[in-house]
């Protein structure tokens, strides 16, 4: 691997299109360095402005620039003049690929890989297991640096409508008996059995959904293999073949969508506002228990 990545450095072309969206440590490995290839950290919360990252990596942060916050809902997308400027001082090209990982495994890495998806950018994959499985993989970090200088780029955001919806889409979603809508918080709060963390919300669920936690769709911090995941989903959905993501604050239900991507599922949408406006006093219902 050490010559692969050598080559690489010196300016290599990546050789050949993503295996899908979802990358392997070795498999990024072997191409850090090489021209048009892109990696980015979008980690959140604690895991944000880590110390140590992935060589040449920059922050596509969600917690900041990468969120809108003209409103009071956390994470919700930017439009696509802002996301356009963004992804352009991080240096993308139309023609990068780019490969997005997260402190924590896979956990907002997802998002970043599904807001480039709605933005009409499939050039994207998410490092499977993220910074830990680089780490455990024993593979090389850059720490106590700045961030990486880079050439703007010339990225356009092409917005792909039904990709990230509101909760009119949701409310029709629950009663249309081709869609399910998936909840990926913990059973305690899609239960109603604890409170909500973000204070003021309802605890409960929307009537209808179905509860697959996010954590239940990896394994040892990687994502489980497509056969398993398909079985999760078809559990929940039965025949129903569109699905909807709903989590907290919109993060989460990225990693559904992820999971649902890998199973063969195609017609797929995350609830921006997720409970954090679902749960919100209001009219929109909620249920309690299982």
């Amino acid at each position: 691997m050490s010559d692969d990545v050598s080559a690489c450095a010196a300016g290599k072309d990546i050789p050949g299109p993503l295996p899908g969206p979802v990358v392997g440590v070795d498999w990024l490995a072997s191409r850090l360095g090489g021209r048009g290839l892109v990696v980015l950290d979008a980690s959140v919360g604690a895991h944000r402005d880590c110390e140590q990252r992935i060589a040449g990596a920059r922050a596509f942060d969600i917690d900041g620039a990468l969120s809108d916050h003209s409103g009071p809902l956390p994470h919700t997308m930017p439009d696509a003049d802002r996301f356009t400027e963004e992804l352009r001082s991080l240096g993308v090209d139309d023609t990068d690929t780019v490969v997005v990982y997260d402190c924590a495994g896979v956990y907002s890495s997802a998002r970043a890989w599904w807001m480039l998806r709605a933005m009409g950018f499939d050039r994207a994959a998410v490092l499977d297991g993220g910074l830990p499985a680089w780490t455990g993989a024993g593979l090389p970090l850059e720490s106590d640096r700045p961030a990486p200088a880079v050439v703007r780029g010339d990225f356009k955001a092409r917005p792909r409508p039904g990709l990230i919806v509101g909760s009119d889409e949701v409310v029709a979603a629950l009663a249309d008996p081709a869609a399910a809508v998936f909840d990926a918080r913990s059973r305690e709060r899609f239960a109603g059995a604890v409170a909500e963390p973000r204070p003021g919300l309802r605890a409960g669920h929307m009537p209808g959904a179905v509860n697959l936690p996010f954590a239940e769709t990896q394994r040892d911090g990687r994502m489980r293999p497509a056969d398993e995941l398909r079985a999760a989903f078809t559990d929940l959905a039965g025949e129903r073949e569109r699905l909807f993501f709903s989590c907290g604050s919109g993060v989460t239900a990225c990693i559904l969508a992820l999971g649902a991507e890998l199973a063969g599922y195609r017609e797929l949408a995350v609830y921006d506002g997720s409970w954090s406006e679902w749960g919100q006093p209001s009219a929109l219902p909620v249920v309690t228990g299982v």
